[in-house]
């Protein structure tokens, strides 16, 4: 018999105001609550992709980026940026919870920002984020709200291509962030896993290096660490966390 969600919010209540050392790892379910699209449901990301006659990992390549820029252009516009979008109860849960002093790090896979929006001071981006981006000529920075101004090819005043700050198919993640991602992980007492299917390596990896007590997975299907958490809980990760984190 399943457990009821109650009881599996009241138990993960427990764990965390006993938790010294929390570290969140979370993918796109973690903002699908703020109207952003996953990736690999039905309605998601990958599926809009079809429409230009492309798969995902050659549309949003860097080979495709260098060398179709202007239908790359076209897709990221159109269905990679929600510059609209605000924090939900999961944002603001793992907010508070860094506040009070238990969570150490957000580790995500999100390029939305919008985990700094609710609040959140340590996050380490594993795919950057799209309200950064450089020229790719003389590296100057420009934000998000100057990037949506220009229509097709955003281009710098030099006449290079502006260039997302985001990891693409085909390129190499941050060994920085990779490395603080690891110490955080391999610190923890508590790990939470949520809104990730835990299928794009090498992020979903990082979970390997958890050592601690507790392992807590919230997401709305099934992965592949359920098996051996402390609590899986299969609910939108809003309810549970801002349930838990009140």
């Amino acid at each position: 018999m399943e457990e009821a969600l109650s009881d599996q919010i009241a138990k993960l209540k427990e764990i965390l105001d006993t938790s010294k050392r929390t570290v969140f790892f979370g993918g796109a379910g973690t903002s699908t609550e703020s109207g952003i699209p996953d990736f690999r449901s039905g309605d998601g990301v990958f599926q809009a992709i079809k429409q230009f006659g492309y798969e995902p990992e050659v549309l949003i390549s860097h080979d495709f980026f260098l060398h179709h820029t202007e239908t790359f252009f076209e897709y990221y516009k159109k269905f990679l940026l929600f510059p609209d979008a605000e924090p939900n109860d999961a944002h603001r849960a793992l907010a508070r919870l860094e506040q009070r002093g238990t969570l150490t790090a957000v580790i995500t896979q999100n390029i939305d920002n919008l985990h700094q929006k609710a609040g959140s001071k340590n996050v380490l981006e594993l795919h950057g984020s799209v309200y950064r981006n450089y020229c790719m000529r003389c590296h100057k920075s420009y934000s998000l709200a100057e990037i949506l101004t220009q229509s097709g090819v955003p281009k710098c005043g030099c006449g290079g291509t502006i260039k997302p700050d985001v990891v693409l198919y085909g390129e190499g993640l941050d060994e920085r962030i990779i490395g603080e991602s690891v110490r955080q992980i391999s610190r923890a007492d508590t790990l939470i896993i949520g809104g990730t299917s835990l299928v794009v390596y090498p992020a979903a990896g990082l979970a390997d290096y958890f050592n601690g007590d507790n392992l807590v997975v919230i997401n709305m299907s099934r992965t592949s660490r359920d098996s051996g958490a402390t609590l899986a809980i299969s609910a939108p990760i809003g309810e549970v966390l801002k349930a838990a984190v009140p």
